[in-house]
């Protein structure tokens, strides 16, 4: 039976990898991207809106259209977010930071909140937040995204034991370094505020992870199949690493 997907940041990146793996499945999808251009470009088949996760107000009419068109949803993919800045913390704006909390954590409660209602009232389905290894372990210099991301994997933790008994399941999904233009920003972004070549700091990235290469976008999305899967029907409260094990975990 064909579930109903709802991915937020699903118009690029790894959003869309998600989506378009879910299409492949039968699987109706819907996503929303603040990025207009982004979402003319998507496939057909998929139901695509512009909408900004900070404004609650887009967000609920954007997932009001969801809910009155099929009734709920089986599979909500928190995704959306951006990189934040990066620089010694001193020097870094509160500005951006507030702005990559916002995006990162306001965006993932708005999702969220809507999905649990839904999920609890249908008795089942599955929330999926994307974090990172930066939600895992501290890392220097990209201050911000690090404490959105582990406040995702925080979020995840406190929704799986909520919604449990409900019989909804809530897990996140923290990739490595993926192979991609959001990820060429954040190496020049990097390079940038560290002094470095960019080639340097990719290849620190690389070598990071005891695979010593970046993962794909397609490996990520593979995850979210997986997790969405009748074998992991028993998963939740999980936050899953898909980085070719960065070694700074361990």
């Amino acid at each position: 039976m064909s579930r109903r997907v709802v991915i937020t940041g699903g118009a690029s990146g790894l959003g869309l990898a998600m989506a378009r793996a879910f299409l492949r499945e039968g699987d109706h999808v819907a996503v929303c991207d603040a990025d207009p251009a982004a979402v003319a470009g998507t496939p057909a088949g998929m139901r695509a809106e512009v909408a900004d996760v900070t404004d609650e107000a887009t967000m609920g009419d954007f997932l009001a259209r969801i809910e009155a068109e099929w009734g709920g949803a089986d599979v909500v993919i928190s995704n959306a977010g951006i990189g934040g800045p990066a620089g010694p913390v001193e020097a870094l704006d509160f500005a951006d930071w507030q702005r990559c909390l916002s995006v990162n954590l306001d965006g993932a409660f708005l999702t969220c909140r809507w999905a649990a209602r839904v999920m609890k009232a249908q008795g089942a389905g599955l929330i999926l937040l994307t974090s990172s290894v930066s939600g895992l372990f501290g890392f220097p210099w990209r201050t911000p995204y690090v404490a959105a991301k582990w406040g995702i994997v925080g979020l995840t933790k406190a929704l799986a034991s909520e919604l449990g008994p409900h019989g909804v399941r809530v897990n996140a999904i923290c990739p490595g370094a993926v192979e991609g233009p959001r990820m060429d920003r954040v190496v020049a972004m990097e390079a940038a505020a560290r002094g470095e070549t960019e080639a340097s700091v990719r290849a620190r990235f690389a070598e990071s992870a005891a695979l010593r290469r970046f993962v794909s976008a397609e490996e990520v999305a593979a995850s979210a199949l997986f997790l969405a899967s009748p074998g992991a029907a028993a998963i939740s409260g999980q936050a899953l690493a898909v980085d070719g094990l960065n070694e700074r975990v361990t």
